[in-house]
């Protein structure tokens, strides 16, 4: 009986063993699909900044427009920017309508009056929206998260 009871208790200790081994094992794999499951959500990012643009700062459209930000998606997948928002410091926010971006493109937010494009979108503002010396740039998505943020200059 004693001989039996050792073997049942080996047994035992090599299944409760065999199933440490699996589990440390299914550890980096279930590390490894929250990877996966992060690369589905959209990758967006502020990739240029032109605040100051060229020439003299007229106010005029097309100088309002060589002021722009650009945003990349990074993802192969096209993503819709409906209901994000793009900030400076001082409060000035364009709010996103249904701009589709497609994988691995860019599409440049100008700050004066144009016709939007696939690239190209306009804030339609009569004023220059970034500080030349010092601003941030933020981009939040539909629910205010934070995507990404670009800061130039010095803070005051």
């Amino acid at each position: 009986m004693s001989s039996a009871s050792s073997s049942v208790r080996r047994i035992a200790a090599t299944v409760l063993a065999a199933g440490a081994i699996v589990s440390a094992a299914a550890l980096p794999a279930a590390a490894h699909d929250g990877d996966r499951h992060e690369q589905r959500h959209p990758r967006v990012e502020i990739s240029r900044v032109q605040a100051d643009s060229p020439g003299r700062d007229n106010r005029s459209n097309r100088s309002l427009n060589a002021e722009w930000v650009e945003i990349t998606n990074t993802t192969r997948d096209a993503i819709n920017l409906r209901g994000w928002t793009l900030r400076d410091n001082d409060g000035n926010r364009y709010r996103f309508d249904n701009v589709r971006v497609a994988g691995r493109a860019t599409i440049r937010i100008h700050t004066g009056n144009g016709r939007d494009t696939r690239t190209d979108l306009f804030q339609d503002r009569r004023d220059y929206v970034w500080d030349n010396r010092s601003d941030t740039a933020t981009l939040r998505d539909d629910r205010g998260r934070t995507v990404d943020t670009e800061t130039w200059g010095r803070r005051r």
